[in-house]
């Protein structure tokens, strides 16, 4: 590791240089790209955390493995076997935190238009500093005095803004697979097999859709009750239906000719993640069999407890979460979206189909920019003459993301179900 390389990494954690990586053979990364890297490893970590916090598993491996864990968690007074560190209202606390800083962050970089201002440089630098505060953050929300009523009105927060997240999410499907759909058939007039792979994905995506929605009419309905879960596996399955057959009407291909059944598959597949979320929230139901026993229906025989079904939406939801922050890590999304809402996308039509269809760059990547070499990889500094996306919404995003982590990682109000059950506005 040179000296060149080392200085840029302080230059990167404590000045206004943007972060790369001290190795010459990586790729060339844009500032833009490299600023919103750096701010989902932030939430990434955090987010992790979170997870460790609520398991169970790695809080007994702690207890037993660790000889001065009670010791440690009396010097923290974080209780005698660190109880305040572990559970649902932890999660919460760390997750206000992070909440904080990303709509600190939104409050400060509202209408940044150029990189060059005072408040663009603090938002593309000072990342040693910035993961101080974050620490503080997180940290100070422990010490928020009359916890209860605390977690009683950060519960709301955070399933409204979880909710918005949702939203979002949804926006950035349609994008993707917009760019996905209309980057494969350019690559049609070129080769017939890129039709032929579309079809397969297509179908695919409608057949993992269809499964779901079977699956889960056999296993969380039941003939004497289950109504709840009857309604919504229905309304959802027609509204899946619904969307495909408008996806593909005269009206829409006329005015969006790059609309498809990609599109609504991916959707499809998107909605049946919600409401399998959904029916594994809601509580399960009791009723008499012909022998006058209570049988337990609305939930699969193999995991009455829905504890399994729990870390199977949290592992699902993270990976879509993680997937879509990484997807606005790599592409102007954050100006892209907002222009979706109007269905203005911007992006030239691509002669050939890229297989990386994940990867749009914000601009010519071979632009004349200014490249700096500090002896590891080579940073291009796109945003001389100004800004390639907002860095408000960026950080608005995040902001909700945050909520949605915290309800996701919880499982929505499962852990306030111990004591009654609150009907969600929309399916988590």
């Amino acid at each position: 590791m040179s000296a060149h390389c080392c200085a840029g990494q302080l230059a990167c954690c404590c000045g206004i240089a943007a972060c790369s990586l001290c190795c010459k053979c990586c790729p060339k990364i844009k500032q833009s790209t490299s600023t919103r890297f750096m701010y989902a490893l932030y939430f990434m970590l955090v987010t992790i955390i979170c997870c460790v916090m609520m398991s169970t598993t790695v809080a007994n491996e702690m207890k037993t493995h660790i000889p001065f864990y009670k010791q440690m968690c009396k010097s923290i007074q974080a209780g005698e076997m660190c109880e305040k560190l572990v559970g649902y209202s932890a999660v919460y606390k760390v997750c206000f935190g992070m909440a904080c800083f990303f709509f600190l962050f939104f409050l400060f970089t509202i209408k940044i238009n150029s990189s060059k201002s005072c408040r663009a440089y603090i938002h593309n630098g000072f990342w040693l500093i910035k993961l101080i505060l974050l620490a503080a953050m997180c940290s100070g929300a422990f010490f928020i005095p009359d916890q209860d009523t605390f977690l009683n009105a950060w519960r709301y927060v955070g399933a409204t803004g979880g909710f918005l997240f949702i939203a979002i999410q949804l926006i950035l499907l349609v994008e993707f697979t917009h760019k996905w759909n209309k980057n494969w058939t350019a690559g049609a007039k070129h080769k017939q097999m890129w039709n032929g792979l579309l079809a397969l994905v297509t179908l695919m995506l409608y057949s993992i859709a269809v499964a779901a929605l079977v699956l889960m009419a056999l296993f969380y309905t039941h003939s004497e009750g289950c109504m709840y879960n009857k309604v919504l596996i229905g309304v959802h399955g027609g509204l899946c239906l619904f969307v495909s057959l408008v996806a593909i009407s005269p009206c829409v291909q006329n005015r969006q000719p790059h609309s498809g059944l990609l599109q609504s598959g991916v959707i499809s597949c998107y909605v049946m993640y919600l409401t399998f979320s959904a029916l594994s929230s809601k509580p399960p139901e009791t009723i008499l069999d012909e022998n006058n026993r209570n049988i337990t229906i609305c939930v699969p025989e193999f995991s009455q407890d829905l504890h399994r079904d729990e870390n199977l939406v949290t592992g699902l939801g993270t990976t879509i979460l993680f997937g879509c922050i990484l997807y606005s890590c790599l592409t102007s999304t954050t100006r892209a979206s907002s222009e979706a809402l109007r269905g203005i996308y911007g992006t030239p039509e691509s002669e050939v189909a890229r297989c990386c269809f994940c990867c749009m760059p914000e601009g010519d990547a071979d632009a004349e920019e200014h490249v700096e070499k500090r002896g590891g990889q080579s940073v291009i500094y796109d945003e001389k003459k100004g800004t390639v996306y907002s860095y408000a919404y960026f950080h608005f995003v995040f902001f909700l993301a945050s909520l949605y982590v915290m309800m996701t990682v919880t499982h929505w109000f499962q852990s306030w179900k111990r004591h009654f059950w609150v009907t969600p506005v929309f399916p988590a």
